[in-house]
C-alpha cells in the first residue's frame, strides 16, 4: 500500500514496475545490472476517488500519457530498491500536488494613491525626455 494521505492509499497491485538498465555513465555496473525502475500507474483503472482522477487527467504533467497512464523512470541510485522507493515517492508527490486546491484570484482595483504615483512618475519621465532635445537659444 502506497499511502498518499490519511484517506487516500494506492494498493501496490495497481502499480506496475519494470526493471531496466540505467542510462549514462557508470561503467560495468550500469552495463550489467538492471537497477533503473520504470513505474506505470493507470489513473482510470485505479481506486483513487473520481475527483482526484479527474484532476490528475486534467493536469499538464509530461509524465502522464494521453492514455491516462503515469510513467515515472527512476535511475538516480545504484540499487534497484532505492530507485523503486524513489519512484513510489515521486508518484505520491505527483498525487499530493494535485490534491492541493489553489486559491481563486479575487480581482482588485488599484488604490487612488497608486494611480497618483503612476501618473506622477509618468510626468517626471516625460519631463526628463523633453530635456533631451536640441538646446535652443
Amino acid at each position: 500500500m502506497l499511502s498518499i494521505t490519511d484517506d487516500i492509499a494506492i494498493p501496490e497491485g495497481e502499480i506496475t514496475l519494470k526493471a531496466i538498465r540505467a542510462q549514462g555513465a557508470g561503467g560495468q555496473n550500469v552495463n550489467k545490472v538492471a537497477s533503473a525502475v520504470t513505474l506505470f500507474f493507470d489513473i482510470r483503472a485505479s481506486s483513487l476517488p473520481d475527483e482526484v482522477k479527474g484532476r490528475l487527467l486534467r493536469s499538464a504533467d509530461s509524465r502522464i500519457s494521453s492514455a491516462g497512464v503515469v510513467v515515472i523512470k527512476a535511475q538516480q541510485h545504484r540499487s534497484q530498491e532505492l530507485n523503486r522507493a524513489d519512484a513510489f515517492e515521486r508518484l505520491a508527490q505527483l498525487i499530493q500536488a494535485v490534491l492541493v486546491r489553489r486559491k481563486s484570484r479575487r480581482p482588485t482595483r488599484p488604490t487612488l494613491a497608486s494611480k497618483k504615483r503612476r501618473v506622477e512618475g509618468k510626468t517626471r519621465r516625460g519631463a526628463v525626455k523633453s530635456l533631451r532635445g536640441r538646446v535652443r537659444e
